[in-house]
């Protein structure tokens, strides 16, 4: 096996072993949302904002095996407003058809070294994924 692939194995047992069983813990359910780029299933607390575990992005690094891509998705091709738009919220993703689904990419470090922090990045996510979702209720609306 090269270093992409054992790195891809590595994450997916970290996430499959850890983070998803812990997020099912903290209310989180399988999302009924499939993303346009990623293959496997998201979680989601509710049917507004959708989590992803991006296997790929990195793999090919040495420190690899030390963090991953976590995507929040907002799969509704809507107008946000612009104090929502860049970098620190959600960024559009073209999904053909002249529509874009919104996305925010987070870097989870889950090990420092010899030093896992996997409840630290635990924390961290469940943060990240409820600002986001306060964020977006005000829009939930104008989806329905």
């Amino acid at each position: 096996m090269n270093l992409e692939e054992v790195n891809k194995i590595f994450r997916q047992s970290i996430i499959k072993g850890y983070f998803e069983p812990s997020l099912l813990k903290l209310d989180f359910k399988k999302s009924n949302i499939k993303h346009p780029i990623i293959r496997e299933d998201g979680l989601m607390q509710d049917n507004l904002l959708h989590l992803f575990f991006d296997l790929e992005t990195g793999s090919d690094y040495p420190d690899g095996d030390e963090w991953f891509m976590a995507e929040l998705l907002f799969p509704y091709s809507i107008k946000l407003p612009d104090s929502l738009k860049g970098p620190d919220y959600f960024s559009t993703m073209s999904i053909g058809e002249n529509k874009n689904f919104w996305r925010h990419r987070e870097l989870i470090r889950y090990k420092y070294g010899k030093s896992k922090k996997l409840e630290e990045s635990l924390d961290f996510l469940e943060k990240k994924y409820r600002e986001l979702h306060s964020l977006l209720e005000p829009l939930e609306k104008d989806i329905k």
